[in-house]
């Protein structure tokens, strides 16, 4: 087949798809958006990929006004008639479409289906529910008409594509009562490339360089946007404060790190460490040098989103740190294998409770890291993962 898969974040594990399936044969592009502020992936064909691959990144010729909400939407619309004409130029037997804003995947969705080739959703969240939040709260009056026009855009898109690979089983009555056939809802949850990322020894290189080889960490990587309360790990900081044994390292960039380096500065945090957003390459060292490491979610994200850093994190062999819904299935892998403790997101005091307990009991910190290193090396099997997506591809080819 020919296959495009886009990710508009370029995270890692769906590139690990794409070079998967490239490896069995498929001609494969893989396109991402090259100005959305997130942690990347390997996204560059090395000389170990196979000729069947190539990957690119689509840009749309300026900074992205990531949040200002019509700027915004008027890029995201930009960027969707850009990945449409890249679309069209590749000319797929079947399309997997992931991580993209509503706008911009109604005009791809619409692209694939004029070049006659099969459409898979690959949900990774349902957008239109925080959207509506989001807009509620923001513009009290006209924002729920926007939010609905969102709602009823994303069942939309649903309903018009072949398939919907769901990330979750939480998602399923969301779709069934758009009324999508059960038929073809698939559920494959997210993973980690494992393979990319071994379990390394705390004392790393780059634990060195940062000049943190003394110090115990404590330690958050990822994006800090509306669904993330930088508040949690300024409470870290401040419980750690009279500590110089222990840092606060976050890696992040965008506004919840700007909010964070002003308060930490107002308030001499010195123990909190904010650096920016590591090489893909880094990551195995960045991971192993935490020795807590830590995710946090908002109330309102709930089951609709799963936050990819937490399926990274549990490659590395560290004990994790959750502050999210109980709900959350994130949350539940962290509570039910005993990979770390789980509080609540608004319980602040709680959450720093939980980290002093975690780096006070090693034997529970070293339990707790070998949970997660054995969840992840039995569900993170790209062999089996690519397995179910081919199928599924195979299935909406010359729908």
């Amino acid at each position: 087949m020919r296959i495009l898969v886009h990710d508009y974040s370029g995270h890692p594990f769906q590139v690990q798809l794409s070079r998967e399936l490239a490896r069995r044969g498929h001609e494969v592009l893989h396109i991402f958006a090259s100005f959305f502020q997130t942690p990347k992936g390997a996204l560059e064909v090395g000389p170990a990929d196979p000729p069947t691959l190539a990957i690119e990144a689509l840009g749309i010729g300026e900074e992205f006004a990531k949040h200002t909400f019509v700027k915004r939407v008027r890029q995201e619309i930009r960027y969707g008639h850009v990945a449409a004409a890249r679309l069209r130029a590749f000319s797929p037997d079947v399309v997997l479409s992931s991580n993209v804003p509503l706008d911009p995947q109604a005009i791809f969705q619409r692209a694939a289906a004029d070049a006659g080739a099969g459409f898979a959703f690959w949900l990774q969240d349902i957008y239109s529910v925080a959207i509506d939040r989001i807009l509620r709260r923001r513009f009290p009056g006209p924002g729920h008409l926007v939010g609905a026009r969102y709602r009823a855009l994303e069942a939309r898109l649903l309903r018009n594509s072949d398939a919907v690979v769901a990330i979750t089983e939480d998602f399923r009555p969301a779709l069934e009562n758009w009324n999508l056939e059960p038929e073809r809802i698939h559920v494959i949850e997210n993973w980690a490339p494992i393979e990319e990322l071994p379990a390394l020894p705390p004392d790393t290189e780059w634990r060195r360089e940062q000049g943190l080889a003394d110090k115990r960490l404590v330690l958050y990587s990822g994006t800090l946007g509306m669904k993330h309360n930088p508040a949690l790990l300024l409470e870290l900081a401040r419980r750690f404060r009279d500590r110089p044994d222990i840092a606060v390292v976050v890696i992040s960039e965008g506004p919840g790190a700007d909010w964070l380096a002003e308060h930490a500065a107002a308030e001499g945090l010195a123990g909190l460490r904010l650096l920016p957003f590591q090489p893909f390459a880094r990551f195995p060292e960045v991971l192993a040098s935490g020795d807590v490491l830590v995710a946090i979610l908002e109330p309102d994200a709930g089951v609709f989103s799963v936050p990819s850093k937490v399926l990274s994190y549990l490659c590395a062999d560290r004990p994790l740190l959750a502050a999210m819904p109980g709900e959350n299935l994130a949350a539940r892998i962290v509570r039910d294998h005993g990979i770390g403790k789980v509080v609540a997101p608004d319980n602040l005091a709680g959450f720093a409770d939980a980290a002093e307990a975690l780096l006070a009991d090693p034997g529970l910190s070293r339990s707790c890291g070998a949970n997660a290193r054995a969840y992840a090396e039995s569900r993170f099997r790209i062999a089996d993962i690519g397995d179910r997506f081919e199928a599924i591809l195979a299935g909406i080819n010359n729908h």
